[in-house]
């Protein structure tokens, strides 16, 4: 079978390492976000904050380099990766704004851009942004560099609707939870492109999950339920632990059927 115009010669052909696109798979995907966000605040104040950062670079190093060595999907390691981009890039968005000082509104657009850049690489390098062609190490990599701007962008923009805007971290789901309904509208009556329906419901899930999961773990006076961010973190673990569990038996039937 011939190539697609454009797209580069794999560089080491795997079996997909990333997951079929299901409910659950959305299910999971809120959730971690929603996970790394109540986590990476309960560390920075549970820990010294620069500690809690590097604790989270190395749980992040850890969780894709276990990823990159493996050749097929295996939900457990997958999902822990997903998981840990989400503390790391939690921790990096807030780096940016509490350390630096970098207003929400400015590095919600410089994240913006770092990602069409992403993109664009992507895309020259290999032709498509499919995810269903994640084959090779180095689309794998492209990938991954995706994943962790999403969430980077995702955390800024959740915070500046939530905090900058005032419209406090309910009202910003509610709001998320409407803009997540574009792609899929979209893509259902208007055709819109699968690959870019996928990415902008994937950008989203990042403040839909971070601005609820918030909205459940601050203080009354910052528009919460105060239920404490690691009881949530706790909870929402527990929850994704069962989902993984699910998804893995599933795979090992799968696994099994071929076989």
């Amino acid at each position: 079978m011939s190539r697609p115009t454009g797209e580069a010669p794999p560089l080491q052909t795997l079996r997909s390492k990333v997951p079929e696109i299901t409910a659950v798979f959305w299910i999971v995907k809120v959730l971690t976000t929603g996970m790394g966000e109540t986590t990476s605040d309960f560390l920075v104040r549970l820990i010294d904050p620069v500690i809690a950062v590097g604790i989270g670079a190395v749980a992040f190093a850890v969780a894709l380099a276990l990823q990159f060595r493996l050749t097929r999907y295996v939900p457990a390691i997958y999902w822990l990766t997903v998981a840990m981009v989400s503390v790391f890039g939690t921790m990096a968005a807030d780096v940016t704004h509490i350390v630096l000082g970098v207003p929400y509104v400015i590095s919600t657009a410089v994240f913006a851009v770092a990602l069409a850049a992403v993109f664009v690489v992507w895309f020259r390098t290999e032709g498509t942004l499919s995810i269903h062609s994640i084959t090779t190490r180095r689309r794998e990599f492209f990938y991954w560099a995706t994943v962790l701007v999403t969430f980077a962008l995702g955390t800024a923009a959740g915070d500046m609707t939530a905090t900058t805007l005032h419209l406090g971290y309910f009202a910003s789901g509610i709001v998320f939870a409407v803009v997540i309904a574009i792609p899929a509208v979209a893509f259902g009556v208007f055709r819109l492109n699968a690959v870019l329906a996928f990415w902008f419901a994937y950008i989203v899930t990042r403040p839909l999950g971070a601005s609820f999961a918030d909205w459940m773990g601050v203080s009354p006076a910052r528009g919460g339920l105060d239920w404490g961010t690691g009881p949530v973190s706790a909870v929402i673990a527990v929850i994704i632990v069962v989902l993984v569990g699910y998804l893995t038996v599933r795979e090992r039937r799968a696994d099994t059927r071929l076989s």
